[in-house]
């Protein structure tokens, strides 16, 4: 047998076409080609779903996102991911600071002492690590 053209075979062939025991230059480029385009696109759209997560800005309003994002990659309804990134997207005020204001107050006019806030856990002092080894420095020799 003859790997050649059949006789009745055109003789200009497109180069896509392969002739017997060759490898197909089509396939694998276009194999390439949509695993390429599927990875991209996967990596587009967990980019894209993280974008509320990286936008956040508070601790709650951050957990309140994530919640929001997980709900809607595993439920596919995107409201949840569109509230997650409005909320994202809305720096949420500061309640605390009014209402310890307006308690504290209460308290001056009520005449009740207010209690000591708890120190931050910045200003507790550095205690000094002890030594590696069960030895003290001083007994090591020299």
């Amino acid at each position: 047998m003859s790997d050649g053209l059949h006789p009745a075979a055109p003789h200009s062939v497109p180069w896509f076409i392969s002739g017997p025991h060759e490898g197909d230059a089509l396939y694998v480029m276009t194999t390439v080609s949509v695993l390429a385009a599927v990875i991209g696109l996967g990596v587009l759209f967990f980019t894209l779903h993280s974008l509320p997560e990286r936008m956040g800005h508070k601790k709650l309003q951050f957990e309140i996102v994530a919640v929001l994002g997980l709900l809607s990659l595993f439920t596919h309804i995107h409201a949840f991911w569109v509230a997650a990134l409005l909320l994202a997207l809305i720096d949420l005020p500061d309640f605390m600071t009014p209402l310890k204001r307006i308690a504290g107050a209460s308290e001056k006019i009520a005449g009740i002492e207010a209690p000591p806030e708890p120190p931050l856990l910045t200003q507790t002092p550095a205690t000094p690590l002890p030594p590696a080894s069960g030895v003290a420095p001083s007994a090591q020799g020299g």
